[in-house]
């Protein structure tokens, strides 16, 4: 555009005003209008967007940090858990080997009961075999002394008297307690 003097702009603005139905008294009208309206926007709704907007900023902020902070208690939450569960581990076998000793302590006292008892048996058993022995003997002897009183009556074709029979029964009963010893 070559340089026209500042009149001739103004002039050529006016016709294009005045063509495009522009008015400047009207224009500056709707400027105030608009800084009234932005002015007013911006004490009674800007405020109260801006105070909502901050509000929610906080809140998702403190969301984050709450988030951070149940992620780091849930992961000492598993690590108590996995501690606890490695304790009772330990506390299990403890008591599991501690049953097997218990177990293996009463085992070994059973046996040495049995063999305890199995040697009382054996004694007793040995007990009533010299037992019974003896009694048998002293039946035997009796029997043997009998018969050689009765044998000696049938020899000799006589009855014995009591102090015969009686010498008898002390010899016979002498030789056989010699012949056992």
């Amino acid at each position: 555009m070559p340089n026209l003097p500042l009149a001739s702009i103004i002039d050529n603005l006016q016709v294009v005003g005045t063509q495009t139905g522009f008015n400047l008294p009207q224009f500056f009208a709707q400027c105030i209008a608009f800084t009234i309206l932005s002015v007013v926007l911006w004490m009674f709704a800007g405020k109260p967007v801006r105070t909502i907007l901050e509000q929610r900023q906080k809140t998702i902020e403190e969301a984050m940090a709450n988030a951070e902070k149940i992620k780091k208690e849930l992961a000492d939450a598993e690590a108590t858990r996995l501690s606890i569960i490695q304790q009772a581990n330990e506390k299990a076998n403890g008591i599991i080997a501690e049953a097997e000793k218990s177990a293996a302590i009463v085992t070994e006292q059973r046996a040495k009961e049995a063999t305890r008892q199995a040697e009382d048996i054996l004694k007793n058993a040995r007990e009533a075999a010299v037992l019974d022995r003896n009694r048998l003997m002293e039946e035997l002897k009796t029997h043997i002394g009998e018969l050689v009183i009765q044998t000696t009556e049938k020899v000799a074709g006589k009855v014995l008297t009591p102090d015969d029979q009686a010498r008898l029964n002390t010899e016979t009963l002498r030789q056989l307690g010699a012949n056992n010893n």
